[in-house]
């Protein structure tokens, strides 16, 4: 499943966002789209179906690899059991690296907003919720879920790639400098 390296001068095409959940990566993911003419992936879209029910494993992995062979992506969503497939296709990896007094609110927040509905990022039929397991995921990311996705990244050799997002000014500054569509 190997991704041909990019060979191409100028922006980067193929943009993979990861962080912990409530760190913004599908609104960051949005607004680059919105600011660079990529188009956008969800992964959560396309994982989950209806009532919550996951992709299987294998099915997943096949369709993630043809969702990265694209030549031109923004693609938002940790999902560790494809970063090895990810990771190598990516031009640019922002990792958002929000401290938990930030994404935990966040999520809060936007299970309050989104109640009962299923968000734009997400698959129709799963309406927004916010439980122990997600809070306790959440809570455990920074030892857990980071410490996963900087080892996919050292296994990749791909911190080259890697801009590290820590604040939220951090990211609206990196967003304000990426190049607007032709």
């Amino acid at each position: 499943m190997g991704i041909p390296p990019r060979v191409r001068p100028g922006p980067p095409t193929r943009i993979l966002i990861v962080g912990s959940g409530g760190a913004g990566k599908s609104t960051l993911a949005r607004r680059l789209g919105e600011r660079s003419g990529l188009p956008v992936v969800h992964l959560d879209r396309h994982y989950w179906r209806p009532g919550w029910v996951e992709t299987p494993r294998e099915e997943w992995r096949r369709a993630v690899a043809r969702m990265v062979a694209e030549p031109r992506w923004i693609m938002d969503g940790n999902y560790g059991g494809t970063l090895d497939v990810r990771i190598p296709a990516a031009d640019v990896i922002v990792f958002l690296d929000l401290p938990r007094r930030v994404t935990i609110p966040r999520a809060v927040w936007r299970s309050v907003r989104w109640r009962g509905r299923s968000r734009p990022d997400m698959s129709a039929g799963c309406p927004e919720r916010l439980d122990l397991s997600f809070l306790t995921w959440m809570w455990t990311y920074p030892r857990s879920g980071r410490t996963r996705l900087t080892s996919a990244i050292d296994e990749n050799n791909a911190w080259d790639k890697v801009v590290r997002l820590r604040r939220r000014r951090d990211v609206e500054s990196w967003l304000a400098a990426q190049p607007r569509r032709a």
